[in-house]
């Protein structure tokens, strides 16, 4: 699975612009073949930080969405921000098996308790 967090600092006067565009091609985006998910997140912080984050099952599919016309609007839409947006791409191992490599590690670790998280993925 690929990984995509894309964080955005956009001018403020330029939000409401920029929220309205992405949120347009979210729905676009998650019809594509091969996305698993696709996210548009604000800061609760700062209102003006805003967050893409995608789940694509393959990099060929990802490959071919980076070469879409829903890609080419997305970074048209990247003229609204503050700065360069700032990209992280993820290769990302498959669930099955984690869980197992994980208790191995909480026994080995005795002094910790085993996290909530291995009940989520089981």
């Amino acid at each position: 699975m690929i990984l995509v967090i894309l964080r955005m600092k956009v001018i403020p006067e330029k939000r409401l612009e920029l929220s309205q565009a992405i949120v347009s091609l979210t729905d676009s985006i998650r019809a594509m073949k091969g996305c698993r998910s696709c996210d548009f997140c604000q800061s609760l912080e700062n209102e003006n930080e805003l967050c893409l984050i995608e789940e694509w099952d393959t990099i060929e599919n990802f490959r071919a969405y980076l070469k879409s016309e829903l890609f080419k609007v997305l970074r048209g839409a990247m003229n609204l921000l503050e700065e360069p947006c700032d990209g992280m791409f993820y290769s990302v191992l498959h669930l099955e098996g984690i869980v197992e490599l994980m208790d191995g590690f909480w026994q080995q670790k005795k002094s910790y308790n085993k996290p909530i998280y291995n009940k989520i993925y089981k």
